[in-house]
């Protein structure tokens, strides 16, 4: 557990003892944090914030193929460099077979994590909350898929 994650969570519960309102949207309690002088930005977060903006920006950027297909021209890849554990972004149109195959294949792993989680948080709610239905989970997306490839058709 991060230190810096562990006063974020204070600042959650100080939020929520001062009586601010509760279901809250993170900006309430930035705002709220804010306003009191209880969140500065670190100078090394200034660094983190500038390239979590240009790792979106990739990530939105799209192009058309030549199939007519949207897609993302930006992806990137986890590797070692040196010792090193660094994510490198390469674009579609140019970047070598190898990378792009770490790349698609992280960002399956992140999607099955994700089911993995989500089971996992869909199992927890049901097993606290014997009053009501139990909340029925499928992790087969074919159809989903199909339907939303039809849909982009369209």
């Amino acid at each position: 557990m991060s230190h810096y994650g562990q006063k974020m969570r204070q600042l959650v519960r100080e939020y929520r003892l001062e009586g601010g309102s509760w279901p809250a949207s993170a900006a309430q309690m930035a705002e709220w944090a804010l306003a009191r002088g209880a969140w500065r930005l670190p100078p090394a977060a200034a660094l983190r914030i500038c390239a979590k903006d240009l790792a979106r920006a990739m990530r939105e950027e799209t192009i058309t193929d030549p199939d007519g297909r949207k897609i993302r021209s930006k992806h990137p890849a986890t590797v070692r460099r040196q010792g090193d554990q660094v994510t490198l972004w390469d674009d579609v149109r140019t970047a070598p077979r190898q990378h792009m195959a770490v790349s698609f294949a992280q960002r399956r792993a992140r999607i099955v994590y994700d089911c993995v989680q989500l089971k996992t948080d869909v199992d927890g709610f049901n097993s606290m909350r014997t009053d009501v239905d139990p909340i029925q989970l499928s992790l087969d997306f074919s159809r989903d898929v199909i339907e939303a490839e039809r849909s982009r058709a369209a």
